[in-house]
């Protein structure tokens, strides 16, 4: 009987059709409980493959092939006509099988890790909406929950007041914020461009992240224009140091306008002096940034926040609660003291087709016009669900565990013969280098440290071919390659510290 309904449906439907060039325009040509069902044998999946393994440190932390042959697994090319579910259900698995996990307790390679399934459900809702945040029409629950959180992160600062837009990455709030502290020195570049300004300057360390850098070149500043500051052995910002290139640019008749201060350096994980520095900054009229992209999470801590001690001096602060905090990528705020309207004034171009003025709500609320950005992801809302569920308390238990476990494994790393550490940490970067039996006996000099440089890269190897663990190594500032382990999340224990010392003794035993 149903079949034969279906038949009659489909017989009305092409006798009352509407054509149009050709195109039949008679209902919808998406098959909705086809498409309601792959994406619940997906989610299915995800669940199982994904988040029930996540804290499983018997799975490994990456299944690693070579470039050409992962190309052949997964069958990268695109056809005429479309696959079967079967086959788009088996690429899901694939792609989870061959992706590093990010999640896994033994992943240690970046500023990022672990999985707080807060965040994660917010994120499927907000997949599942695809919203984008410029409008209070379109977006009236992400403005607003964006606008919460932005008012008490200005409130961990220190500010009593504030202004803020969240952006994908902690490099482009650095720009913003860059291009702001220009557009405040000398507003009329928005208009007339760069034409007829002096030679601007502007100071960071020698360790800060390379976004600045790469800044200063996207906005026609230039990258001979940014002073790099010598730092100390720890790699914080000389402000000595700072004073005198300041003075030498205006003697070089250059206009210096921004200095970027460092909270929680990529490599070492410094903070730098920042009430010193703003003094500096306060005495020349510099607008100062704060580029506490990793370590601004510590002004959760009542323990640590002393490390970013003067951070509330600053004119602009970036923050990524996607690092220690497990926001999910991305989740980045740039923060501005001013409340004014200077970040409105400087990003707006008053889109009339999206920012009409006449109406019928507040448009104080139709926020988009504070960013470079046209379609904005709703980054702050998982912020936001993660911080209702666990509170500020639970947000500040995992900073001051991740570097309870950090001062853990230095201890260990002391104990053990091999392992040397570069410094002692402030923050939640390990660096440390692993002598193996062969070069323990072998006098300090240049054949030593030549063929210590070779041994984090023959490990690094190893681990990732065997998926035990992943831990990051780099060559810094005349060092040779050491191994920078990061603890961020909440799922990594002490155990996993003895089993990364242990592994990475196994995985050396013969060189």
């Amino acid at each position: 009987m149903e079949v034969g309904n279906c038949k009659q449906e489909m017989l009305q439907k092409k006798k009352n059709a509407v054509l149009v060039d050709g195109v039949i325009l008679n209902g919808p040509i998406m098959d909705s409980k086809a498409g309601e069902k792959f994406v619940e044998e997906a989610c299915k999946i995800i669940m199982e493959e994904v988040i029930q393994k996540a804290d499983d440190v018997t799975e490994k932390v990456c299944e690693w092939r070579a470039p050409e042959t992962l190309k052949q697994i997964l069958d990268l090319e695109m056809r005429d006509t479309g696959e079967s579910h079967q086959k788009l259900l088996q690429l899901c698995r694939d792609v989870i099988q061959y992706s590093v996990k990010t999640s896994h307790p033994r992943f240690f390679n970046q500023l990022y890790a672990g999985i707080d399934y807060y965040s994660l459900a917010a994120r499927f809702i907000t997949e599942a909406l695809n919203p984008s945040v410029y409008t209070y029409e379109v977006s009236p629950v992400f403005l607003l929950v964006e606008e919460a959180v932005i008012k008490k992160m200005i409130e961990f600062i220190g500010w009593e007041e504030g202004d803020g837009i969240f952006n994908p990455g902690g490099s482009v709030s650095n720009m913003y914020a860059m291009n702001l502290a220009r557009y405040r020195f000398c507003p009329e570049i928005k208009e007339k461009g760069l034409s007829g300004l002096p030679r601007l300057v502007l100071f960071t360390s020698e360790e800060c992240h390379y976004s600045m850098k790469k800044a200063a070149s996207f906005l026609g500043i230039g990258t001979e224009n940014v002073y790099f500051i010598k730092t100390d052995e720890r790699g914080k910002m000389i402000p000595e140091e700072l004073e005198k290139q300041v003075q030498r640019a205006r003697k070089e008749g250059s206009a210096p306008f921004l200095v970027c201060a460092t909270a929680g350096t990529t490599v070492l994980g410094a903070f730098d002096p920042l009430d010193k520095i703003a003094d500096i900054c306060e005495k020349h009229g510099l607008w100062l940034h704060v580029d506490a992209s990793w370590g601004g999470s510590a002004l959760i801590s009542r323990k640590h926040c002393r490390l970013l001690h003067g951070i509330h001096r600053a004119d602009s602060v970036a923050w990524n609660p996607h690092k220690m905090l497990l926001a999910g990528i991305q989740c980045c705020a740039l923060l501005v003291k001013d409340n004014s309207g200077l970040l409105k004034n400087c990003y707006s171009a008053k889109a009339a087709y999206l920012f009409q003025q006449d109406k019928f709500y507040d448009v104080s609320y139709d926020t988009g016009d504070k960013s470079i950005q046209c379609s904005r992801r709703p980054d702050a809302f998982k912020f936001w669900l993660m911080w209702k569920a666990l509170g500020t308390t639970g947000l500040e238990e995992r900073v001051n565990r991740a570097l309870a476990l950090a001062r853990y494994l230095v201890e260990e790393i002391k104990k053990r013969e091999g392992f040397q550490l570069l410094l002692e940490p402030e923050y939640a970067n390990v660096c440390f280098w692993y002598i193996p039996p062969s070069l323990r006996k072998m006098e300090d000099g240049p054949e030593f440290w030549q063929k210590l440089h070779q041994v984090a890269p023959i490990i690094k190897e190893r681990m990732m071919k065997k998926g035990s663990m992943m831990l990051g190594y780099q060559p810094h500032r005349g060092k040779v390659n050491f191994f920078r382990q990061v603890v961020i999340s909440p799922q990594v224990s002490r155990e996993d510290m003895d089993f990364l010392l242990d592994e990475i003794e196994l995985l050396a035993k013969d060189l």
